[in-house]
């Protein structure tokens, strides 16, 4: 069973095994930097639906079976599954996935939902309380433009700090034992607002959630940036990475040599017209899945923490006046099974 240090940090006892994990993108997101890495590309935005919010439970559910297909499983062969989006009431998630018949526990953090689902899945795996289980979520362009920014032919001018939802899926399945990657620990985060109320500067309201999140696994753990060979955070972008390195050296902590962004890597923002980069609870899923953790399997990442961050935005209350609160969590992935 994992042991809790200082509140809300977890080292796990047995370290699960990330034992299969997949990533499905749109077209835009194929034609980026990181585009030979996922394992499917769809060129048709509908995904062969009617509609944007059918398309995207289409892209999950190939997503989540996609994953099972390359260990040899079936849905019953699965304990439990974590999954969310960021359409109302996981709209794409429940809809994708009630015919796989799995036990389902819906979850919703925003952007940081793969990283929540993570944490939920490898406590419930080193304590022994499931054997297969599998997190995902997604995101898709189309669906979320509409919902939280303006109808997809209202044609507005974007501002420079803005970020482009992702249309991709992420699903990793946790398992007691088997290969590299493993998880080997977690600090669940907590709700920071630091007054921001641009909703199109996503990266600067979630920015110091993630330097909360990662302080606090490096303080708990007496871990240091450089015993990691990678810092990722899920999707700040361009501007709110840059603000995480600042705030992180206002508390003495340098991360700039190991740190990288799944937004800010996903795009090119010369050449696609993203601005500050990618965002959307596809964006961190599917970049970990494409492009960390195969690298960790081989051990040409040995350790790595994992920070997704969500901003935990309601449009009626952002029309209210309402501020941003975000959320980080941290997933501590590594190649060695052994050791803290």
């Amino acid at each position: 069973m994992a042991v809790k240090i200082n509140h809300n940090t977890f080292i796990t006892e047995n370290s699960p095994s990330i034992c299969s994990f997949a990533s499905i993108a749109g077209s835009k997101e194929g034609e980026g930097p990181l585009g030979a890495c996922f394992d499917q590309i769809e060129k048709d935005s509908y995904f062969g639906q009617e509609t944007w919010e059918q398309a995207e439970s289409e892209l999950q559910k190939r997503t989540v079976q996609l994953a099972m297909k390359k260990v040899n499983l079936q849905p019953e062969d699965i304990d439990y599954i974590f999954a969310g989006d960021l359409i109302n009431q996981c709209t794409g998630t429940t809809y994708g996935l009630r015919d796989l018949n799995i036990p389902f526990l819906g979850i919703y953090g925003a952007c940081s939902t793969m990283a929540e689902g993570m944490l939920l899945a490898a406590l419930l795996t080193d304590g022994g309380m499931g054997g297969k289980i599998i997190a995902a979520t997604s995101s898709h362009f189309s669906t979320a433009e509409r919902q939280f920014r303006f109808p997809l032919s209202y044609g507005g001018q974007r501002t420079p700090s803005s970020q482009w939802t992702c249309t991709a899926s992420g699903a990793v399945i946790l398992s007691p034992s088997g290969h590299a990657p493993y998880v080997k620990g977690a600090t669940i985060g907590r709700i920071t607002d630091l007054g921001i109320t641009d909703a199109n500067n996503m990266g600067a309201a979630m920015a110091p959630a993630a330097a909360v999140t990662i302080k606090k696994y490096l303080d708990d753990t007496g871990k240091r940036p450089e015993d990691f060979n990678v810092i990722l955070t899920g999707d700040l972008g361009i501007v709110g990475s840059q603000l995480l390195l600042e705030l992180m050296q206002k508390d003495g902590i340098d991360i700039s040599k190991q740190h990288k962004d799944c937004g800010a890597s996903i795009f090119d923002p010369d050449q696609q017209d993203t601005h500050a980069g990618g965002s959307g609870c596809g964006c961190g899923g599917s970049v970990l899945c494409g492009h960390y953790l195969p690298q960790v399997q081989t051990g040409e990442i040995k350790d790595m923490l994992f920070i997704a961050t969500g901003a935990l935005m309601s449009p009626m209350l952002s029309q209210q006046g309402e501020s941003i609160p975000s959320i980080a969590h941290l997933i501590h992935i590594s190649h060695s099974k052994e050791g803290a």
